[in-house]
């Protein structure tokens, strides 16, 4: 055999070698992928959201423009002898360019007009029309449409946040927290996990109400995007996936999630932004059919939600320009 046979033999064979470990290694992952997701599956028990939202019908978002895209997260925490409104409304304001994620937390008493139903709750949208109705509501009222949305139940909260941060969170609890929560958290420093961090975000029994429980949600969502940038909870992700499968409910394709996923964790220190609608000398209390509602300033907030939108698209403009 001459030696251009002889090497060609080798490097064929070498070739082989290399193809069978790609292909081990990728079934080995495929593997790893599916088991996890199972065992993320066997954590959850049976939701009914996607159900629950099939009744409403269609969801009409548009397309996302300009590099921005808004999803709108509705929480409910309702307990078996309560409602079934959302009881926790906030929009994730991501920018494709800057990678940047913004929160917007609008608080569930807000007295807003309700297409088709006249001046209501912000919270009684969900109930009267689901996703659909109150997307159209914030357009209404704000000037903001969104894109996608995504239904959270909160039984599956406390499972999701050990998945993301297995050794809690850490809070500063300013004083006992225990009316409402089923349980007693005490004041101090210390680290929550699930059940605690879902208690944490709950309360709402003292002088600052709904305020407080807003501050509190956007708090742990800022400290979980940061947990999730970690090497755990990219090993976690598809027990993640799994054990969420049951608790949420959204018309995000896998492509869109993927994107902003890569995106959030390519921009691992950036934190978040929050903004609070009403914001602070905004609004009054005021009593109505509905209870006592937020009767806020609509062109002021309008005014502080398009400042605080705004800055995202300031960036992009400064980097594109080469401006530090």
């Amino acid at each position: 055999m001459s030696r251009i046979a002889t090497r060609k033999k080798k490097k064929k064979k070498k070739f082989g070698i290399v193809i069978s470990i790609v292909v081990i290694l990728l079934g080995l992952g495929i593997y790893y992928w599916f088991d996890q997701y199972n065992i993320g599956l066997s954590l959850s028990e049976n939701g009914t959201l996607k159900e629950q939202n099939e009744d409403f019908g269609i969801f009409d978002g548009p397309e996302p423009q300009f590099g921005e895209i808004n999803i709108m997260l509705l929480g409910s925490d309702a307990r078996s002898d309560e409602d079934g409104r959302s009881d926790t409304l906030m929009i994730a304001n991501y920018n494709q360019k800057t990678e940047k994620v913004k929160l917007i937390s609008i608080m569930r008493d807000t007295y807003v007009e309700i297409p088709g139903y006249g001046m209501q709750k912000m919270n009684s949208a969900y109930t009267l029309g689901g996703p659909e109705l109150v997307r159209q509501t914030i357009k209404e009222n704000f000037g903001l449409d969104v894109h996608y949305y995504a239904m959270v139940d909160f039984k599956g909260f406390p499972k999701i946040a050990d998945i993301i941060a297995p050794d809690g969170i850490e809070v500063d609890i300013p004083y006992t927290m225990s009316h409402g929560i089923y349980m007693t958290l005490h004041p101090g420093v210390q680290r929550l996990h699930g059940d605690q961090l879902l208690g944490y975000v709950r309360f709402r029994h003292d002088s600052q109400n709904d305020f407080g429980r807003v501050a509190r949600q956007q708090e742990v969502l800022s400290k979980l995007k940061e947990e999730a940038v970690g090497v755990h909870s990219l090993m976690n992700l598809p027990k993640l996936l799994g054990a969420a499968d049951a608790y949420i409910d959204t018309n995000l394709d896998k492509m869109t999630m993927l994107s902003i996923g890569k995106g959030i964790l390519d921009n691992k220190s950036e934190k978040i932004d929050t903004l609070r609608i009403p914001v602070d000398n905004s609004y009054r209390d005021l009593d109505v059919r509905a209870g006592r509602v937020l009767d806020i300033d609509f062109e002021k907030n309008i005014e502080e939600l398009t400042k605080f939108l705004e800055g995202s698209k300031e960036i992009v403009d400064k980097k594109e320009n080469g401006i530090k």
